[in-house]
């Protein structure tokens, strides 16, 4: 079985990732955490990202400035779609390796592909089943604001630049709502691994 997770920038979709992962045999793919790989000095990934955007966005040892980046995405919503659909690309091939790679030597986990743009990137084509994560607006921006150490009028512009909840109760086979509520939300969380099958660790 492989699940995609999906939802908007602070909706929570980590801890819901944190939780199956503590309980089931889970192979968790993180499309973000893929991105910063590749955005390292040097990358082939890099390279196309400079010469898309200028040298502005490295600092002088030739590291990105993820805020700067951030920055120009966020303003320029052609600017965003450019920097996505070079970035897909890169992502897409690096997931696919890790799902070939853990077929062949976990065959009892069940792997899940962590990534906010989903959809976009057609990473759902892969997937047996996607799964969406929303929360009360206020409550994404909070948490942005929290984890990103930015201000509030920033984290706002952040949310208003990508997809409503809407779009995920639209498109998605199943959704979860993650508005703190720990208890509901765990019941939710089993609900969904007994339908998929995943393996309990214990």
């Amino acid at each position: 079985m492989i699940l995609g997770i999906t939802g908007s920038s602070g909706a929570g979709k980590s801890t819901i990732c944190e939780i199956l992962e503590s309980e089931y045999t889970v192979k968790i793919i993180n499309a973000d955490k893929i991105a910063k790989k590749l955005s390292q000095k040097g990358t082939s990934y890099m390279r196309d990202i400079i010469t898309k955007f200028g040298s502005d966005i490295v600092d002088e040892e030739g590291n990105l400035k993820r805020k700067k980046l951030a920055q120009i995405i966020y303003s320029d919503a052609e600017k965003r779609k450019e920097l996505n659909n070079c970035t897909f690309k890169y992502i897409k091939k690096e997931i696919e390796n890790q799902i070939q790679l853990t077929q062949r030597k976990e065959a009892n986990t069940t792997i899940m592909i962590d990534a906010p743009l989903l959809f976009e990137c057609k990473l759902d084509k892969l997937c047996d089943k996607v799964m969406g994560v929303i929360s009360k607006r206020e409550l994404q921006i909070e948490r942005i604001v929290a984890r990103d150490d930015i201000d509030y009028e920033t984290a706002e512009k952040r949310l208003n630049a990508q997809e409503s909840n809407d779009f995920y109760l639209r498109r998605c086979d199943v959704i979860i709502e993650n508005n703190n509520n720990i208890g509901a939300m765990e019941k939710e969380i089993k609900k969904i691994a007994e339908e998929c099958g995943m393996v309990k660790k214990y």
